[in-house]
């Protein structure tokens, strides 16, 4: 068990947040290297509106739906390119990702509060560890999934693998996220789902997912994750 968790009375209790459009502002990055992937592969670059709508699921089946009418070898070739782009641009350091106001406030007050922190994210593990070393995020998180240890969003994997790495139950987890990919692993893995609106689906969208929770600003979440998972207690997880 991590030093975040030692010395707390009651039941430990695990923040799980998503990255791309949650902790971090990634779309630019995101869309680019999309575009810069169907180029290299003689198609038209996806609308950025479209791109918006697959961040959360992992490479592949992101790419699957942008080129639905791709075959396997055609979509197996369009994702090794979207992962050279991605590599390309973390290499030439391309600004393109910022971190969101009053994200490192928050992650401070979670873990002075006695949260163990975790990510579930559909990037790679090279992409994650990337964005955390740019941002000096690393140390803050006891558990990290990423898409390319087993099945990414909406499935409950990295949520079963993150709670059993912090040692916390179901009940004492929340998800925090930005898209229904998350909202509906969240539901998959029976714990508590919050969504944040900043980032790319709509409240509708994250309710009609499983949300349970609404925030619209970071200054609002240490009071939503208290509510849905009170210290000591075993929280509202899905029944």
């Amino acid at each position: 068990m991590s030093d975040q968790s030692s010395g707390r009375q009651g039941v430990p209790r695990l923040a799980v947040f998503d990255m791309d459009g949650t902790l971090v502002d990634s779309q630019h990055a995101i869309a680019a290297a999309m575009a810069e992937a169907f180029l290299a592969s003689n198609l038209a670059a996806p609308p950025v509106a479209a791109v918006r709508r697959v961040v959360g699921l992992s490479l592949g089946p992101a790419i699957a739906r942008l080129a639905p009418g791709l075959g396997a070898a055609g979509l197996a070739a369009l994702e090794g390119r979207a992962k050279d782009a991605f590599s390309t641009l973390g290499a030439a350091g391309v600004e393109a990702e910022m971190v969101f106001d009053g994200a490192i406030e928050a992650l401070d007050g979670l873990a002075a509060a006695g949260w163990i922190l975790g990510i579930a994210t559909g990037k790679s593990a090279h992409g994650l560890k990337e964005t955390l070393d740019r941002f000096d995020l690393a140390g803050r998180f006891v558990t990290l999934q990423t898409a390319d240890q087993g099945p990414g969003k909406p499935a409950p994997d990295m949520l079963h693998r993150a709670m059993a790495e912090a040692g916390v139950e179901a009940g004492a987890t929340v998800m925090i996220g930005d898209t229904s990919f998350d909202m509906a692993m969240a539901g998959a893995a029976r714990v508590a789902a919050l969504g944040v609106t900043w980032g790319y689906h709509d409240e509708h969208e994250l309710v009609a997912a499983g949300a349970a929770r609404i925030i619209a600003k970071f200054d609002d979440l240490h009071l939503a994750v208290d509510a849905m998972v009170p210290r000591g207690q075993a929280g509202m997880g899905r029944p």
